[in-house]
């Protein structure tokens, strides 16, 4: 898929002032500093669509996207940024999950997943919640191009097998990074074939 066009169109923290119409979404959502918008950035081949910052916990909003007038990227607040105050980080869930599970024209939720690390509790909770509660999801390993060529999936495997001690069946999942665009032919491809799909039934 060719990105033509990619603009910002709205941020707000209300489910229902999201864009109206039935134009799929795809989320990116994840822990922060995970590297949410530097993907972002990459999968749309813009320098600063989506905000990038040093400093966890920038995104605060919901974010949308049109892309090529057809599709909508939504970039979600990160989750689990612990210096934030209790009261901001009840504010933070409210606003994930009403989203998550109330937003008809969500087509698919990209669970985002630093690929150096182990698995993390918050993360396979969250997944866990998202299999509780019916929602498509897929998880991206991000900065894969931190670790050597080997070590990268080999840490994916690892987490892989984690996973499957709980899961039958796992979710999509994809190898990224921004750095060097790995994974970005893969995710553009996921997404017009579900386009594809949506436009034929």
């Amino acid at each position: 898929m060719k990105i033509k066009t990619a603009e910002y169109i709205i941020s707000n923290s209300d489910v229902k002032k999201c864009p109206e119409g039935n134009i799929p979404e795809y989320a990116f959502i994840g822990r922060s500093n995970v590297g949410k918008s530097s993907l972002i950035n990459m999968l749309t081949g813009r320098t600063a669509l989506a905000k990038t910052s040093a400093t966890p916990g920038k995104t605060l909003l919901i974010n949308h996207f049109l892309i090529n007038k057809e599709w909508y990227i939504v970039d979600l607040p990160g989750y689990g940024y612990a210096k934030r105050s209790k009261e901001s980080r009840d504010k933070f869930q409210k606003i994930i999950t009403g989203y998550i599970l109330h937003r008809m024209q969500m087509t698919n939720l990209f669970v985002l997943v630093d690929s150096r690390h182990k698995p993390q509790k918050i993360d396979l909770e969250f997944m866990e919640w998202l299999g509780e509660n019916g929602v498509p999801f897929s998880i991206v390993f991000t900065k894969m191009d931190k670790l050597g060529k080997e070590a990268g999936p080999k840490n994916v495997r690892e987490y892989l097998k984690v996973l499957h001690e709980t899961w039958e069946e796992l979710p999509p999942y994809f190898m990224s990074s921004s750095e060097d665009g790995r994974g970005r032919d893969e995710i553009l491809d996921y997404i017009a074939e579900i386009n594809e799909n949506i436009t034929n039934e």
